[in-house]
């Protein structure tokens, strides 16, 4: 994917609201070789999505050898909004508490007092610093199933648009069956 098409994607208006959210999961390869998908606060800076952690977590490991990531941010409404996201993660260890930490916090409801605490302890918790986990994009995709159109061979045979209308009457009726079950498929 090229960077003017990541751009694009990235700066539609529902990827922007989507990038404002605070948590993101972010999957990637563990030492074992198996896959893990965990949850994680951010916050995007306009080019990369920076997180942060612990300096004695085990996915910083993991990133060090294989730094290749997927990122999905959504929402949990239906329909959903997501944003998927690809990249390279770089690490950059850091003394004290990353602003961006804090950014990301920013948006938890509590008193200016109860801040003050939350900070406070934070600060005694990650003493020797925090880790932000930087992921510049290489690929971008969104999923926004009441302004897009899909394009759907398994549904219709014929390649023709699929209107989210009719991919949520589908999903009512309960005619589509995951793929794997060898029943219950219909044509539209």
């Amino acid at each position: 994917m090229q960077p003017n098409e990541i751009t694009e994607v990235l700066n539609r208006p529902i990827s922007q609201e989507l990038l404002a959210r605070d948590v993101t999961r972010l999957a990637y390869v563990a030492k074992d070789g198996t896959p893990r998908n965990v949850p994680i606060i951010f916050t995007w800076n306009g080019s990369e999505i920076v997180m942060c952690t612990s300096k004695n977590a085990p996915k910083l490991q993991a990133l060090s050898e294989n730094p290749m990531v997927a990122l999905t941010i959504d929402t949990e409404v239906h329909p959903p909004k997501i944003l998927l996201i690809r990249g390279r993660a770089e690490l950059d260890f850091v003394d004290g508490i990353p602003d961006e930490y804090l950014k990301a916090t920013s948006s938890y409801e509590m008193t200016a007092e109860q801040r003050g605490e939350w900070e406070a302890e934070v600060r005694s918790l990650y003493r020797d610093g925090m880790v932000r986990i930087v992921v510049t994009p290489t690929w971008a995709k969104l999923i926004d199933f009441e302004t897009t159109r899909a394009r759907s061979r398994s549904w219709s045979g014929s390649g023709r648009s699929v209107s989210a209308g009719e991919r949520r009457a589908v999903a009512r009726s309960g005619w589509i069956t995951h793929a794997s079950t060898h029943r219950g498929t219909r044509s539209l």
